[in-house]
């Protein structure tokens, strides 16, 4: 696949470091919501202050980042984000996991397995409800291929939302990563969908809720 060059403002960002439980791009929405709800509560105006510390504890809650107990074992496919799985089906190249994110999920997103990032593809498109089965092929979305250190590949897509506009990755073509390794971010509601290459067997089924990097989607077919 061809790789195309991402747009700068849409898919550049940094995973948290330190110890605090945020996404870095949160940052600026709460300590500019905080600062409004100082200021609105010091010159006594108590609807804005209301408002305005409302959606502090919204951002607040939607940046939060914790730090997950990541399964170990050979042979496992991680899930890359938290939400409802919306699609769990066999397809004639593997399997296909669709995870549907709503505004008070985690919105970070995980690397599935293991391995090296062999190509990044921005897809500019709509922003139609990512629940919708269309939302995979009409929405903003950015694919990642991956490659593990036996030869599996596995691909994996943020797909933009009906409020969600901004798809943001922590890593470029060539970096290693390790399964359950923060690989990026989409703001205010969105979806990802795995790919899974044949020789897996679905741990998921559609309903489920799952978690980023602590809920297994699928694992190895072992004779």
């Amino acid at each position: 696949m061809t790789q195309q060059t991402p747009k700068p403002q849409a898919l550049s960002g940094q995973a948290r470091t330190g110890t605090l439980p945020f996404s870095p791009q949160g940052w600026p929405y709460m300590i500019a919501l905080l600062a409004t709800t100082v200021i609105a509560y010091a010159l006594s105006w108590t609807i804005p202050t209301i408002i305005s510390a409302l959606l502090f504890l919204f951002v607040v809650n939607f940046f939060r980042d914790f730090e997950r107990d990541i399964p170990q074992g050979d042979g496992l496919v991680i899930c890359p984000a938290d939400g409802k799985v919306i699609r769990a089906e066999k397809t004639d190249t593997g399997l296909r996991v669709d995870i549907f994110m709503n505004v008070f999920d985690v919105h970070v997103n995980r690397a599935p397995m293991s391995g090296k990032i062999t190509a990044i593809t921005y897809i500019p498109g709509k922003f139609v409800n990512a629940s919708f089965d269309s939302a995979s092929v009409d929405n903003e979305r950015n694919r990642f291929e991956l490659e593990t250190t036996d030869g599996l590949k596995i691909q994996f897509t943020q797909i933009a939302g009906l409020v969600a506009r901004r798809i943001i990755s922590y890593v470029k073509v060539g970096d290693e990563v390790q399964a359950g390794q923060r690989i990026g971010m989409i703001r205010f509601g969105s979806r990802v969908d795995c790919e899974i290459p044949e020789g897996f067997e679905l741990n998921v089924k559609v309903g489920d809720k799952v978690s980023s990097a602590s809920t297994i989607l699928a694992r190895k077919i072992t004779s």
